[in-house]
């Protein structure tokens, strides 16, 4: 599988994320730049979620039917978003209970748009892109509160 060169503007990946994309600041998504996609891609996905939660993976944000661009600007709505595990079609940022936790935020490169209802979460989102993906990316990010 072809791979996504993904960075960020505002975060080196393994880095911290600066507080404004957190919910101790202004709770907006990072710009993302996504380099080297590949020709045939019609659309692209992004998860974003954290594996260090005290009770397994917790989905910050899930958005699809993003236009193959070459950047996610910073607090925007780039595609169809759905349900994260805060109960909200949005971004929801970084806000640990406790400790330092990794952020993940994936970029999929797929050869379709997704017909999904925008009541879709995570899971309904992989099962779609299901044999569809053609280039994967992801730049991870460090958060911890006071």
């Amino acid at each position: 599988m072809h791979t996504l060169r993904v960075t960020s503007p505002a975060f080196k990946s393994n880095s911290l994320i600066p507080e404004k994309y957190t919910c101790d600041g202004d709770d907006v998504n990072p710009a993302l730049l996504i380099e080297d996609l590949p020709e045939k891609v019609k659309s692209l996905a992004l998860i974003v979620d954290d594996p260090d939660a005290p009770r397994g993976t917790w989905v910050h944000w899930v958005v699809w039917n993003i236009p193959p661009v070459k950047e996610i600007r910073e607090n925007s709505v780039p595609g169809i978003e759905g349900i994260n595990d805060f109960q909200k079609h949005s971004y929801g940022g970084p806000c640990p209970p406790s400790g330092t936790h990794r952020y993940f935020f994936k970029v999929y490169a797929l050869d379709k748009s997704l017909e999904l209802s925008q009541n879709a979460r995570k899971k309904d989102v992989e099962k779609a892109m299901d044999g569809h993906i053609l280039a994967k990316g992801e730049i991870i990010g460090l958060y911890s509160r006071r």
